[in-house]
């Protein structure tokens, strides 16, 4: 039975995220649909790339997504299918691709073209299903779209390096249901420039000379539950993802707040880490 999943900045409110499901059924009825998210930031490409970077890998060989973000059609923004790490992903060539591209090299990737055959203002509905149900139903991505060996990256998603390789600047792609941030600096990016030294990371007029293993690392286990005053504490881990996150310990958006809203950050701020030269021992 293929799977087909779903990921959109349509929201729960509107008609949209069922009736893609009613069209695949109708097309194809013997389809799993699964939703990953369809509270994606409207437009907001690099969240969406987040999401769905972090999603795929999770779901059996031969599933096949589609990404409904920005996907209304035009000469700068044409639609796409790509085999890639085996599975098929559908969606706009906006970049939303590029964080997973970045990565792994697709095995193939084509321009989808079959818009002659189907009158739309609602692409995602009628192109995205129709090719999907095509390679649900066993269909080749040659027969659907002409190939294609380049899509468009993502711009600053890979964080800036200064000449003298002593710091880092990168910036915030997603804020996640607890309000934790995360950045664009992953856990390999930043050990490769590391290499031992100690740091500071500076986030706004918050800064941070150590990296947590889990979000319980903040709290003082010796004292008594009562004495420990640990929730709405500050950290950074690099998280499930291997993503840098900065977080607050048991973090709630309508209570204690989140490190997106006590510490004043969001989507493309800046988030600085410098590197300290070791000091050189004294000579005598």
């Amino acid at each position: 039975m293929a799977i087909i999943t779903l990921t959109t900045d349509f929201g729960e409110k509107d008609h949209f995220a069922g009736a893609i499901k009613g069209a695949i059924y109708s097309e194809q009825p013997d389809v799993r649909i699964v939703d990953i998210s369809h509270s994606v930031a409207p437009f907001n490409i690099p969240e969406a790339a987040y999401i769905i970077q972090n999603a795929y890998t999770s779901f059996p060989k031969g599933t096949i997504h589609i990404i409904g973000i920005d996907s209304e059609l035009n000469q700068e923004n044409k639609h796409i299918a790509l085999k890639l790490d085996d599975h098929y992903f559908i969606c706009a060539n906006n970049g939303i691709l590029s964080m997973i591209t970045n990565t792994i090299v697709p095995e193939k990737m084509v321009e989808i073209n079959i818009h002659n055959n189907v009158q739309t203002s609602f692409p995602v509905l009628d192109v995205f299903v129709q090719t999907a149900c095509h390679i649900a139903r066993g269909g080749t991505l040659e027969v659907i779209g002409k190939p294609i060996t380049e899509i468009k990256p993502i711009k600053n998603i890979v964080p800036y390096v200064n000449e003298d390789q002593n710091q880092i600047i990168g910036s915030v792609i997603y804020i996640d249901n607890y309000g934790n941030v995360i950045t664009n600096i992953t856990k390999v990016f930043f050990e490769k420039l590391q290499k031992g030294r100690e740091f500071e990371i500076s986030a706004r007029n918050n800064k941070f000379k150590k990296i947590s293993t889990k979000y319980s690392d903040v709290v003082d286990f010796t004292k008594p539950e009562n004495q420990r005053h640990s929730e709405g504490k500050g950290l950074v881990i690099f998280n499930a993802s291997k993503y840098l996150e900065i977080a607050i310990y048991k973090s709630n958006t309508q209570s204690v707040g989140g490190a997106s809203t006590l510490m004043g950050l969001n989507y493309r701020d800046t988030i600085t880490i410098n590197f300290i030269k070791p000091k050189r021992p004294d000579i005598y």
